[in-house]
């Protein structure tokens, strides 16, 4: 088997009933010349037989979004946000809103939205809300800035060792649930966004992203010298989110445009990978390292792969999983 087919024939394993860890070491071997994995976090070694359930497809469209959606089996209570990024202007990979609008309007959920912390031209509500309408959010749906009008505060959760609080946009309170919309990518600083960035700093008001970006040191300026600290500071903050909202979450990552660069950015590098597909559970931890393994798992994954390692990005996953946010283990099952 050559390289090139190693993805393909991983998750067609998943069509015969079978989750990706049952072939992934006979099929590895098979594309690199009969030898073993190089790194423990090269190899799929969190998909198995246990944990939550990570369900996939390959289609890439509205149908697709909303048969992954369904096998959740969720139902998200009273009013719902749709948390999405709706992406720097001059940026070009962030998530479609034609491909999200059958789904978002059958919840009858508002898009939500935070503030950047960097300027651009989503650093203040008027900015922010333009940008919004010339991406195409507003033909989908109400657009709500959450921290357009100011910042309510989450505990930091048990086990914190970063955040003694997590600062969100005041409408949190609004909403009863929200569904999570991450366009999976790389990340110039987190290595790689999907659902544990979005609630993470996604959720977080300007002064929020200081918060998380210092590593909990100060939210009145830009500080941003402590890595791991950092990388901390999203998993606290996203359990935070979790908490305030338990059990009315449901989170789906879209696999495709998986440039190196995160949806912030307005000039972000052109992808060198082709699109995955589009994945969700109930898990966010389980659904993110699904993700990183599918882009291990690529032959095209290279560029990908170490943007993630030289931010030291699988770090977010393990202190989320150390403050019992989720579970690193799945299954990967195809819908």
């Amino acid at each position: 088997m050559k390289r090139r087919e190693f993805l393909v024939a991983s998750l067609a394993s998943l069509a015969a009933g079978r989750t990706m860890a049952d072939d992934f070491d006979g099929i590895w071997k098979e594309v690199s010349g009969g030898q073993s994995a190089a790194a423990p976090q090269g190899r799929n070694a969190w998909a198995g037989k246990t944990g939550p359930k990570v369900f996939f497809t390959r289609e890439i469209s509205p149908a697709g979004l909303q048969r992954v959606y369904a096998a959740l089996g969720v139902r998200l209570p009273g009013k719902v946000g749709a948390k999405v990024s709706t992406g720097e202007p001059g940026g070009r990979h962030f998530l479609n809103p034609q491909l999200v609008k059958g789904l978002v309007q059958a919840l009858d959920a508002n898009i939500v939205e935070c503030n950047t912390a960097y300027g651009g031209r989503r650093g203040t509500l008027h900015d922010h809300i333009r940008a919004a309408v010339e991406h195409g959010w507003a033909d989908i749906a109400t657009v709500d800035i959450m921290d357009g009008i100011g910042t309510m505060t989450l505990p930091a959760p048990k086990g914190a060792v970063r955040l003694r609080q997590d600062l969100v946009g005041a409408h949190f309170r609004d909403y009863a649930s929200f569904l999570v919309l991450s366009h999976f990518k790389g990340h110039a600083m987190g290595g790689f966004g999907g659902a544990l960035k979005n609630l993470s700093i996604g959720f977080a008001s300007r002064a929020g992203k200081l918060l998380i970006h210092s590593a909990g040191r100060t939210d009145a300026r830009w500080l941003a010298d402590d890595q791991d600290g950092f990388l901390e500071a999203m998993a606290e903050a996203a359990k935070a989110v979790c908490d305030a909202r338990p059990g009315a979450m449901a989170y789906l990552n879209v696999m495709n445009h998986l440039s190196v660069d995160c949806d912030c950015d307005s000039h972000p590098a052109a992808p060198t990978m082709k699109d995955v597909g589009i994945l969700g559970a109930l898990d966010p931890v389980a659904l993110d390292q699904a993700c990183v393994d599918l882009v291990y798992a690529a032959p095209d994954g290279k560029a990908l792969v170490e943007r993630m390692e030289s931010r030291n990005g699988l770090h977010t996953l393990a202190h989320a999983a150390a403050l019992g946010l989720g579970s690193r283990a799945y299954q990967l099952v195809e819908v």
